[in-house]
């Protein structure tokens, strides 16, 4: 399987963080009846699920192949120790600086009080250095205050996953992707409790079987090419975006379904991306902005509630001076805060998390490298 990006599982990435977003808009910037009102209709938390589909997907679709390809048990854990080196320098770089500017930013930008207090944050920033953020969350959820980096819970889990997942093509087998639908169907059939919620990997694993599927010559057979008429892709995306928001409404927080159901259709529209032919947004001006998104699209959920927390503490120190206010307008302080947004991510893409992947990257190569010159020494080859 080719490792080329997909530009529209970056689209999708795209729309999982936007999702997210304007889920978190409400309160955290600026509390709108409006958007309570949206709320009662539609949300879109989801995003994260959809994140989760496509990081089963690409995950898999790389590891998987790399670890059939071992011959030996050695070479088997030098290709994790390869996976794992990879995903620390892509995820970690950025989470740390970022934690470490938010529990800053608590210390001394914090008069309005949106970050919330130093203690609550000192324990959210252990928590998300140590990659057990998902369990704190569940653990403070409606008993006692987080802290401003509460977004690093589904980073924890996608850390956990990382670390696990290995271990788990290693044990299961052949019979990985049974164990992978059991997996789904028992969480499916589960009522999600706080706990639950944050351990969740139905839609992750969802992701990898539709990776072991598309190395299936069957694969190809059930391309969906019915949705290259014109706007009958747009209209299926628009169509599933729409039943994701209803799902994630509080009308079905009682069935127990929705979370399954929710990640059943992230790994459709991941399912539809993967094909790469521009099914979902015909090429343009809007798929070339949410493919940019999409590519800044970590950075960005990093970002998005520190910003949202600076915006609040600036327009508060304005009302405080007597200056104009523009915490009285909507429309003015969102785009203060995209463009906060927008500048930061861009600066985290090109300063942190490009170098420090390709850091990485080369990192593995070296290491490779020096093995493959080993028995040359008259050392013993893997």
């Amino acid at each position: 399987m080719s490792n080329k990006r997909i530009m529209d599982i970056e689209l999708l990435r795209g729309i999982a963080v936007l999702g997210v977003l304007f889920h978190h808009l409400h309160i955290n910037l600026f509390t709108s009846p409006l958007l309570q009102t949206i709320s009662v209709y539609g949300q879109f938390w989801w995003g994260v699920d959809l994140f989760f589909a496509i990081s089963g997907f690409v995950i898999a679709r790389s590891l998987i192949p790399a670890l059939q390809g071992c011959s030996t048990r050695q070479e088997y854990w030098l290709q994790i120790r390869n996976f794992w080196l990879r995903r620390a320098f892509r995820l970690l770089p950025s989470a740390w600086l970022w934690l470490t500017l938010t529990l800053l930013a608590c210390v001394f930008l914090n008069r309005a009080g949106a970050f919330g207090s130093l203690h609550a944050n000192v324990q959210a920033t252990l928590a998300g250095l140590a990659q057990y953020a998902n369990f704190r969350f569940a653990d403070s959820f409606l008993h006692y205050e987080y802290g401003a980096s509460f977004v690093y819970w589904s980073l924890s889990l996608e850390e956990q996953f990382y670390l696990l997942f290995p271990l788990m093509i290693l044990l299961c087998r052949k019979y990985l992707a049974w164990a992978l639908l059991a997996l789904v169907a028992v969480q499916l059939l589960t009522s999600r409790t706080p706990m639950l919620m944050v351990v969740r990997t139905d839609a992750l694993a969802l992701g990898v079987l539709l990776a072991m599927w598309s190395m299936q010559p069957g694969y190809r057979r059930w391309e969906p090419t019915f949705l290259r008429r014109p706007w009958v892709g747009v209209s299926v995306l628009a169509v599933i975006v729409m039943l994701l928001s209803m799902l994630a409404t509080d009308r079905f927080q009682p069935t127990h379904y929705r979370v399954g159901v929710i990640a059943m259709l992230s790994a459709v529209l991941v399912w539809v991306a993967s094909y790469n032919r521009d099914y979902l947004i015909p090429r343009g001006l809007l798929k070339n902005l949410m493919t940019w998104v999409g590519s800044r699209s970590y950075g960005i959920y990093l970002i998005h509630i520190p910003a949202y927390f600076l915006v609040r503490e600036f327009t508060f120190r304005l009302q405080t001076v007597g200056l104009p206010n523009p915490a009285g307008q909507p429309i003015l302080t969102l785009l203060i805060a995209c463009g906060l947004i927008v500048l930061l991510s861009e600066f985290n893409y090109r300063f942190i998390e490009m170098p420090l992947r390709n850091r990485g990257a080369s990192l593995v190569q070296r290491l490779g490298t020096s093995r493959t010159v080993i028995p040359s020494s008259g050392a013993t080859s893997c």
